[in-house]
């Protein structure tokens, strides 16, 4: 496949006329300025101002071999990555959340089901870059920059065809305007993606390596200054040599998006002398905000609700169902920046965090507004949180990954682990970022080529607790494939138990867990819709582990 050679598709508006260009026409012109078979950098010419554009599309023939794969990158965080084949299907929105009404407004929040096509067997979709491989060769197509709009990269393998689109919902341009900024690498794997983000020039990770504690998975929102006290003593006496980060997750706050509000009952200090405790073990201190949402029963809802997102016709943007349905704070009115930066001040100049973990940001860009697409809103949003963290350390989540690229310091890969190993009803009838280890564990796995590229990857955490206030309902040899699965392609590495009541062989697992993983991974694939197989090199032997993704049984083999 070369990149020079496509066939273009432009639907556009003049006046409230509705036109479809397939070459240049007397309104707008296609600008190639990188004419070159693995390089591509195309602007939209108008003739005229106002044009309104509807969808842009490059598409290209490509025989599909029989064994060739097509990974797809899904939309943000939660949203399931992986390698499929020609028989696999790309699932989008499970019954009823896909005819329900109501249940679909919150389903499709978190998601591209509203401006990203599915289809059957064979028909996959992939954000900001793609690749094929047909064994050890891989050729990855990958946007340089999502600040024009999404790039979205179709795969038809039964048609044999490869279709680039942006997204360009909401955009009208009257000048030039760059679309298009792509280049294709062959090669092998880690290969094509250390070419890729050196194109992008995307610094290395400052920080190689988190390990440590995170509040949410024992306790959620019910949290205490005494259960944080007494977690942050069990895991620095017992934790060992790597850890260097505690995070507390949510639950300080009296209401999501009343970030100012600290819960006298919950910290009656306060969070600033539980801080200092962290500083004292020699620790980085971590804090959960969603600094978009705020729960509709928020005071800074009833305070401000013209600070609520909205659609064109005035209706509030719902931008989830956590916490019984949030709202999103536009960040384009002056006052809503002005509030979240004070947010931010008070988190690190008062409290004296060193990390923030900001979680639910895809909301941001839901609806395109202002004469701006999702992608250059996501963009923006991630500039101005980057303002407002300074040279604090950001771990991202709930957030779309391009735009992140090159912004955060670490970024969530996966949805969040179930405290099931099997996974819930629920997961059956709603979407594709649904809580779930199976799915978790595959994102950890597919998504491994960013770690330490574009930031470093956090898989979630692992559990190896057999009580405690939320019990995990995993089998020991499940908790012991969840946790090798993180240590081999996550570098930030987190438990919420009360590692203070581990026994010694649960501290021996923590230990080796928590330790940054030395080796290096060769191969990961599906061998049939029930298997994934991980093939990686460790102190000079190599080693195979092949898991069945609904139960956890597997084996680990050293290789001759």
């Amino acid at each position: 496949m070369e990149l020079n050679k496509f066939q273009f598709k432009v639907v556009y508006t003049v006046g409230g006329k509705e036109y479809t260009a397939t070459q240049n026409d007397k309104f707008i012109r296609l600008e190639n300025s990188s004419k070159t078979k693995n390089k591509l950098k195309i602007s939209i010419v108008p003739a005229v101002k106002g044009i309104k554009l509807v969808s842009v599309a490059l598409s290209y023939q490509h025989d599909f071999e029989e064994n060739e794969k097509f990974f797809a990158n899904g939309y943000q965080s939660w949203t399931t990555s992986r390698e499929y084949g020609i028989c696999d299907k790309q699932k989008g929105l499970n019954f009823p959340c896909n005819i329900v009404p109501l249940a679909r407004s919150y389903a499709t929040s978190c998601g591209d089901y509203d401006f990203a096509r599915y289809g059957g067997n064979g028909f996959f979709h992939s954000f900001t870059y793609a690749y094929l491989r047909n064994g050890e060769s891989v050729s990855l197509i990958g946007s340089l920059s999502e600040r024009m709009a999404y790039t979205i990269i179709y795969a038809d393998m039964k048609a044999n065809t490869i279709s680039i689109e942006k997204d360009v919902e909401g955009l009208t341009i009257d000048s030039e305007y760059l679309l298009y900024d792509i280049e294709k690498f062959d090669g092998e794997y880690d290969e094509v993606f250390d070419n890729y983000f050196e194109a992008m020039k995307i610094q290395k990770p400052r920080e190689p390596h988190l390990a440590g504690y995170t509040s949410w998975y024992n306790y959620f929102q019910d949290i205490n200054e005494d259960i944080i006290l007494r977690d942050l003593e069990g895991i620095a006496e017992k934790g060992g040599e790597d850890i260097n980060i505690f995070q507390i997750d949510d639950g300080t706050e009296t209401m999501v998006g009343d970030w100012h509000n600290i819960d006298p009952a919950k910290f009656p200090n306060g969070l600033k002398p539980v801080v200092g405790k962290i500083h004292e073990k020699g620790l980085k201190a971590g804090l959960w905000l969603a600094p978009f949402s705020a729960q509709f029963k928020a005071e800074i809802i009833k305070e401000h609700p013209e600070w609520i997102m909205c659609y064109e016709n005035g209706k509030k943007i719902i931008g989830g169902f956590a916490w019984g349905g949030f709202y999103v704070l536009d960040f384009y009115i002056p006052e809503v920046r002005e509030y979240i930066k004070g947010c931010f001040d008070e988190v690190f100049d008062e409290f004296g965090f060193d990390m923030v973990k900001l979680d639910f940001l895809y909301s941001i860009c839901i609806q395109p507004r202002n004469n701006k697409t999702r992608g250059t809103i996501m963009c923006e949003a991630m500039d101005f949180l980057r303002e407002c963290c300074r040279d604090k350390m950001i771990l991202g989540c709930g957030v779309p990954l391009g735009p992140s690229f090159g912004i955060v310091d670490a970024c969530r890969i996966s949805c969040d682990v179930e405290l099931s190993f099997k996974d819930k009803f629920y997961t059956k009838c709603t979407n594709q970022e649904v809580i779930s280890a199976r799915c978790a564990m595959n994102n950890s796995i597919f998504r491994r080529h960013l770690n330490g590229r574009a930031f470093i990857n956090d898989p979630d955490v692992f559990f190896l607790r057999d009580d405690g206030a939320k019990p995990a309902k995993f089998s020991w040899e499940q908790k012991l494939l969840l946790a090798k699965i993180n240590h081999i392609f996550g570098d930030v590495l987190f438990v919420s138990d009360n590692v203070g009541a581990y026994d010694e062989k649960k501290i021996e697992v923590l230990k080796s867990s928590l330790k940054k993983f030395e080796g290096k991974v060769k191969t990961c694939q599906y061998i049939d819709e029930n298997t994934i197989e991980i093939v990686w090199l460790e102190n000079e032997k190599s080693y195979s582990l092949a898991y069945d993704v609904w139960t956890g049984v597997n084996s680990i083999v050293e290789m001759k």
